[in-house]
């Protein structure tokens, strides 16, 4: 059976503390929530990313507490687990190889951060194959200076770097759209 499988990308501490800036989408968590209760009503597929820095002053360093899960997006018993130590999911992992065991053509992925790690995720998966989805209202990102010093909201960078991946690497839409097309399913909506 052909089934989206459901990516969490760094739902992780260190992405809640103020030393990263001002954020966007306040409610993407919330979103997200929904997104994850869904699939698991369903029993539908869902992957866990967790970023482990190898830098030891990083927050996402597995020796510090942003390393660990916000609580709503631990993973449960059954659901996959994968450690990553680069922007991309697919780098050093064994994501690919699972999502092809599995027969898991379509993915939906939602995280930390859009211009960083769900970004690189998404190319390449796109480039592996793989047809994805990104719900704009569970990504985020934060502000962010340029290589001439010019500060970007983080608005602008989140919106900007989903023009860059929409029709070229992904479908944007939205948590709303994927939750109506899921509930008019009996099985899980391929994009």
């Amino acid at each position: 059976m052909n089934q989206t499988c459901l990516l969490l990308i760094d739902f992780q501490k260190a992405f809640r503390q103020p030393t990263c800036g001002k954020r966007n989408n306040p409610g993407m968590e919330e979103n997200a929530d929904l997104l994850l209760r869904a699939w698991r009503d369903k029993a539908w597929p869902i992957v866990h990313i967790q970023h482990s820095s190898h830098d030891m002053e990083s927050p996402l360093h597995s020796s510090s507490t942003g390393f660990e899960f916000i609580e709503q997006f631990r993973p449960l018993r059954g659901e996959k687990h994968i450690i990553k130590h680069v922007n991309s999911a697919f780098i050093d992992t064994d994501l690919d190889l699972y999502l092809k065991r599995e027969k898991f053509k379509s993915l939906v992925m939602m995280g930390f951060t859009t211009n960083h790690c769900v970004s690189t995720t998404v190319r390449m998966a796109s480039n592996l194959g793989y047809d994805v989805n990104v719900p704009f209202d569970a990504t985020a990102c934060f502000e962010t200076y340029s290589h001439d010093g010019s500060l970007f909201s983080a608005e602008i960078v989140h919106n900007l770097s989903l023009a860059n991946l929409h029709h070229e690497f992904a479908t944007i839409s939205s948590t709303e759209s994927i939750l109506y097309s899921l509930l008019k399913m009996s099985k899980p909506v391929t994009f």
